[in-house]
């Protein structure tokens, strides 16, 4: 369901989530398909979310990279499709329409792995981590702050190349869908030895 809507989000080329903007501007950079620079980008935050969380939790890791790694491949199969279809070639209001679908989509998935907690996108998880351990359970101040490196990312990949594009709606949506989708289900964060 994420990959399913971040691939129809780069579709569209009307905009997405900050991460995958970023990814989206390196792939471009580099000449390579997205889902190579999301799953580079998706190790290395699975190794800050160890730094984060202040010890190590195998489950945890090799988790993110499973997922990072399914999660890369099915982003480019969606976008091929997607594009199959014929979506950039859309009229721009058609694919906004689209493209707050696409985001609405992931969003309503990271909302769901979330609070399973059972294993996640190596970027979602550093939210949760962020929300709970250092945000007091604000998940919009959490998302801002999960923003910052790929920001800056787009800023670095936009004086090289020139193009940009991001979305800013994920926390808000991640909140409306935590409140209004699947109600049984609640966080269970969870960090070995902290109570939790």
């Amino acid at each position: 369901m994420n990959a399913l809507g971040n691939g129809l989000t780069v579709a569209t080329n009307v905009g997405t989530s900050p991460w995958t903007a970023s990814e989206v501007n390196i792939a471009q950079l580099v000449g390579t398909s997205v889902g190579l620079p999301m799953f580079c980008v998706g190790v290395l935050v699975a190794i800050v979310n160890q730094l984060l969380i202040r010890q190590w939790d195998p489950l945890r890791f090799f988790g993110e990279i499973g997922f990072i790694a399914c999660f890369s491949y099915f982003v480019n199969v969606f976008v091929a499709f997607f594009t199959w279809l014929g979506v950039p070639h859309l009229p721009f209001l058609l694919r906004a329409v689209l493209c707050f679908l696409g985001v609405a989509t992931f969003c309503c998935a990271i909302s769901i792995y979330q609070r399973a907690n059972l294993v996640m996108h190596p970027n979602d998880d550093t939210t949760n981590i962020l929300r709970f351990l250092y945000c007091h359970n604000r998940v919009v101040v959490a998302q801002l702050v999960n923003f910052i490196p790929p920001i800056a990312i787009m800023v670095v990949t936009f004086l090289i190349s020139g193009h940009l594009f991001a979305l800013l709606a994920n926390g808000p949506l991640i909140g409306f869908f935590d409140r209004h989708v699947w109600h049984g289900l609640t966080h269970n964060f969870r960090v070995k030895g902290a109570g939790n």
